[in-house]
């Protein structure tokens, strides 16, 4: 070991001495030991898995054969797209990583993202991350978007840039999960703008923390298809059920 990274190993035990690691999941103690995560959360939470559904990539129900309930109530402009997590599985820690501050979390959910679904992410050839905008006054209040954070910790996870500032959000919409299908959809009309003229992509992927029914990325992705490129593909943390 050169005398560099000795002293960054250094650095870094002293630091975890000071400000020890903490489960993302859970937010325990976990020592330094090195963990990703405390070995009860390792056991408890699971990556989504099949079969899922062939366009938002949600787990499928007996009655369903190739698509969920939700993608064939109507079609979406996005082409496809994955989740990590079932939503139920780490809601505390999403709570925490959006509104408690935590925004150490992004380069664990990034590694996250990056291990299990960095294959289908390569996959798709994309040209880059897009992270799904916040409005500006509540990103300020917040400190930071969740969204972006996540985005740039995959891109620098899988070596793929991103453009945070490519599509931004001119209007402050109501909380979705306060509304049903057509009131989401309705809320989110003329939300976006394309902020960045001449910039041509063929192949997009959106980043957001959570997927529910698909309404934030439809009206993303249509921005994006006007405007800048061919097909918009989307990754999420968590999928949960649609309303």
């Amino acid at each position: 070991m050169t005398g560099g990274k000795k002293w960054k190993a250094r650095l870094e035990y002293a630091a975890s001495l000071l400000y020890p690691a903490r489960c993302p999941i859970c937010d325990q103690l976990l020592g330094t030991g090195g963990l990703r995560m405390c070995p009860a959360c390792a056991r408890k939470v699971h990556y989504l898995s099949g079969p899922l559904c062939c366009q938002c990539g949600k787990r499928l129900t007996d009655r369903e054969a190739e698509y969920c309930g939700d993608c064939l109530r109507g079609q979406h402009v996005y082409t496809a797209g994955r989740a990590l997590y079932e939503y139920e599985d780490i809601a505390p820690a999403l709570y925490r990583f959006k509104y408690g501050g935590c925004r150490e979390y992004a380069g664990f959910f990034g590694r996250e993202l990056a291990l299990q679904l960095g294959n289908y992410i390569r996959s798709l050839a994309p040209d880059g991350l897009v992270p799904v905008p916040m409005y500006p006054a509540k990103e300020r209040r917040r400190g930071y978007n969740q969204a972006e954070l996540l985005a740039r910790a995959l891109g620098r996870e899988l070596e793929l840039p991103v453009y945070p500032r490519l599509v931004c959000r001119n209007r402050n919409t109501r909380p979705l999960k306060e509304l049903n299908y057509e009131e989401r959809v309705n809320n989110l009309k003329k939300a976006f703008n394309l902020s960045q003229n001449g910039v041509k992509l063929k192949t997009i992927i959106l980043v957001d923390d959570i997927y529910t029914t698909g309404s934030t990325l439809d009206q993303v992705s249509a921005v994006l298809l006007a405007g800048c490129c061919e097909k918009v593909y989307f990754v999420t943390l968590a999928v949960g059920a649609g309303v």
